[in-house]
């Protein structure tokens, strides 16, 4: 079969994550130049990278300052990532970020788009303006009404998304998915699992997620 799945796990508050779905969608467009028969899909899975995040958020600075042991090393990690960034097309701005979010609202955001049958341009549409409303607009991606503007910014219908966003429809789900992927060994995000066979972490170079591609395609055509 000329098919590949690639399930993204990752959180919309992790900066690291922004900078592997760039990478990705680079080696995508370099994969399907490559192979163009090739029907690729990417599934969207949770991860909770603060877990204890209060429903409401909390101050964003003062927690990092507290995380990684004060105000420098907090500016040296900015920097280290602005750096990697910037190679990928993103002027990331924390300064703009006031509140650490909650993400189980985005996350069922993303689930909810996949559940609808969204295809994978929609849907990574709607993770890169996540992505986008953290990192370089400083929203609050934990606010459901900024999460319905979001949605309908991108084509879904922000008052159905506000509804599903006020109820707890799929929380659940969400929760579990985020539990298998602890179940599963994943510690850190981004993580790309390739049809569930090989896996790469971190946001690796495009050129990089290319060669996993086309090794998860010839393991596939191995006769077992």
């Amino acid at each position: 079969m000329n098919t590949l799945s690639i399930d993204v796990v990752s959180d919309v508050v992790c900066p690291w994550c922004f900078i592997g779905k760039r990478h990705l969608d680079r080696a995508l467009e370099l994969w399907r130049a490559e192979q163009p028969a090739c029907e690729v899909t990417v599934h969207w899975r949770p991860f909770f990278l603060n877990p204890d995040t209060p429903e409401a958020g909390e101050p964003y600075r003062p927690f990092l300052e507290k995380k990684f042991g004060g105000p420098k090393q907090l500016e040296e990690l900015w920097q280290r990532v602005s750096e990697a960034g910037s190679k990928a097309g993103i002027a990331f701005a924390f300064e703009k970020i006031e509140l650490r979010a909650n993400t189980l609202a985005a996350h069922r955001l993303i689930h909810l788009a996949q559940k609808v049958g969204a295809d994978n341009t929609a849907i990574g549409g709607l993770v890169e303006a996540l992505f986008a409303a953290q990192f370089l607009e400083g929203r609050h991606v934990g606010d459901r009404a900024v999460l319905a503007a979001v949605a309908g910014a991108c084509g879904m219908d922000a008052e159905a998304v506000a509804r599903y966003l006020d109820s707890a429809e799929d929380a659940d789900e969400v929760r579990g998915g985020a539990a298998e992927a602890q179940r599963m060994g994943i510690s850190g995000v981004p993580m790309f699992i390739f049809n569930q066979r090989l896996a790469a972490s971190g946001a690796q170079p495009p050129d990089a997620l290319l060669q996993v591609m086309r090794e998860t395609m010839r393991a596939a055509a191995t006769p077992t």
